[in-house]
């Protein structure tokens, strides 16, 4: 049985069961309700409930895990009013600078809209329960984290669901101690590439070496520049104006003419030379709508085959286990199938949790595999040429279970999502609607401690001449940002893993790389998020908690 939590002090409906939507509530459930949900039986329990918000002081609900921003803003009188909610969602981060808050609300009839919305929420808090850590648990817990520990999850000694109550344990973000570092291991050296650079994810390396960063939040790609190669010199401004950008693609690879970029609702592209700083004119859309929905699961990753004749673009769902599309597609089945894919979802799911394929232009759209709670992380193997996804799995079904992955993709392929899960396991909480997808189900490669967030991954090649390359046994291997858990008792993650790899296929295991920013069960100071290999053969990780963009090299190559 799951159990609310602190943060699951949520909204209730002002409307009526059957009344249609206003546009502040159709807004907040597909763009807000993934962190601050309208139904308190499907909280995420990500974050603190927004009923009775208008009124309320800033960081104002009990317990939740704030950040120190926040809660100062709130101790100097900060009251939610309806002004003081358009200041904010305006630009959180502009008004609360070091808000973990990360999307605004910049269209004034949305955010007027929102705030109206918000406005006549009324509920009763549930009084907050803690979830008990089991000694289990200590397997996955961040306290056992320290680098060239190794882990292998079994697809065959998975636990039973609800072993656990299903917590709301959000982290808060602290500032770095001073002089903390990361801990990488022995006969490596960390430092900082680039600093002060906001909730940047995506990171992209351009033929000269150039590393170009998508920033969701500021809806914009900039740019880092190094003489060095051990600290960036220069940030630059390459676009602005776009919406939620994420992934990010050159093409061709030898020769880039193009820097695709994806927004939450559109792909775009601009013409590019080696060593721009600044896009050449206004970007062309080259897939014009991705899906109806834009909420829930807001990243778009893009990459491009080996051949760059097919852009894979990855969506992942707008909910947490699609429990409201009910038990059969609009179409008969057969049908269905055959235009989205095999176990393609339907309703607001449509064309979600899937990997889409189109031409480098943006046509000629099709499925390319479907069941993929969200990939975040997908890229291309260089020398194979297979399509790597990684997956944050879904929640609330304990701490434990399921685990998170990182797998080839196949052509025709289903995952799982949201009827089962790593194989042949059945949610119980979709029990019995698709028996006909029980044996069809692919296990997933390399299975990652639940709740963890698989984000951004690498696979390690060395560029030619690279004078800080990794030792030869790191070739081909994955490194993989994992960004850190709210949904597990003890927490999870929050730190860079490297994947076993053996001629181009996951072996199952897995080993911590960077560990040691977890302070306690309630703080953290860094959150990796991406992953890239920097001209020189060292890796960088950029830090979306933390504002930074480290550099792990070899010791004896510094």
């Amino acid at each position: 049985m799951r159990h609310p939590t602190i943060t699951a002090l949520c909204l209730t409906l002002a409307t009526a069961a059957h009344a249609a939507p206003s546009p502040g509530q159709t807004f907040f459930t597909q763009n807000c309700a993934s962190c601050h949900t309208v139904d308190n039986k499907l909280s995420p329990l990500a974050g603190p409930g927004l009923f009775n918000v208008v009124g309320r002081k800033a960081a104002a609900v009990s317990n939740f895990n704030y950040t120190d921003a926040l809660t100062k803003a709130g101790a100097s009188g900060k009251t939610w009013t309806r002004e003081e909610l358009d200041v904010f969602l305006r630009d959180p981060n502009k008004d609360v600078p070091g808000t973990a808050m990360p999307i605004g609300v910049p269209d004034a009839r949305q955010r007027a809209a929102v705030i109206a919305y918000l406005a006549n929420q009324t509920g009763q808090a549930a009084a907050p329960i803690t979830a008990s850590a089991k000694p289990a648990d200590q397997a996955g817990a961040w306290t056992q984290d320290k680098p060239g520990d190794l882990h292998h999850i079994k697809p065959t000694e998975l636990i039973k669901p609800y072993a656990s109550d299903s917590a709301g344990n959000g982290p808060k973000l602290a500032a770095r101690p001073d002089g903390a570092m990361p801990a990488v291991p022995p006969g490596f050296t960390i430092g900082i590439y680039a600093d002060k650079l906001g909730k940047s994810r995506l990171p992209l390396r351009a033929p000269n070496g150039d590393i170009f960063l998508s920033e969701a939040a500021k809806g914009q790609v900039t740019v880092l520049r190094s003489k060095d190669g051990v600290k960036a010199d220069t940030v630059s401004v390459y676009a602005t104006g776009l919406s939620r950008p994420y992934g990010m693609a050159l093409w061709p690879a030898d020769k880039p003419q193009y820097l695709y970029v994806a927004n939450v609702n559109s792909v775009v592209r601009y013409p590019y030379s080696s060593g721009d700083l600044k896009a050449k004119g206004e970007p062309e859309t080259v897939i014009e709508k991705i899906s109806d929905t834009s909420g829930g699961h807001v990243t778009r990753t893009i990459a491009f085959s080996k051949d760059g004749k097919t852009m894979f673009l990855s969506v992942g769902s707008a909910t947490n286990v699609a429990a409201g599309i009910g038990a059969q597609p609009p179409q008969p089945l057969a049908q269905w199938e055959a235009k989205y894919g095999v176990g393609a979802a339907w309703g607001e799911e449509t064309e979600r949790a899937a990997v889409l394929a189109f031409d480098a232009d943006g046509k000629n759209r099709r499925a390319y595999a479907n069941g993929l709670r969200n990939c975040v992380g997908m890229i291309v193997h260089p020398a194979t040429g297979d399509l790597f996804c990684s997956v944050n799995e879904r929640d609330e079904l304990g701490d434990n279970l399921p685990p998170d992955y990182i797998t080839r993709v196949k052509q025709g392929g289903f995952y799982g999502w949201p009827w089962y899960y790593i194989g042949a396991n059945e949610d119980p909480r979709l029990k019995g609607i698709r028996p006909d997808l029980k044996n069809k189900t692919i296990v997933p490669d390399t299975l990652i401690q639940s709740h963890s967030a698989p984000l951004g991954m690498v696979v390690y090649q060395a560029p030619k001449g690279a004078q800080h390359a990794f030792p030869k046994e790191y070739e081909g291997d994955i490194f993989l940002a994992l960004h850190g858990s709210w949904n597990r008792g003890i927490r999870t993650g929050y730190k860079v893993v490297r994947v076993f790899m053996k001629n181009g296929v996951p072996t199952g295991q897995y080993q911590d790389f960077m560990t040691g920013m977890v302070l306690s069960d309630r703080d953290v100071w860094a959150r990796p998020a991406a992953v890239e290999v920097a001209a020189d053969g060292a890796l960088l990780v950029v830090d979306d908690g933390g504002g930074v963009v480290w550099r792990i090299a070899p010791a004896r190559s510094n």
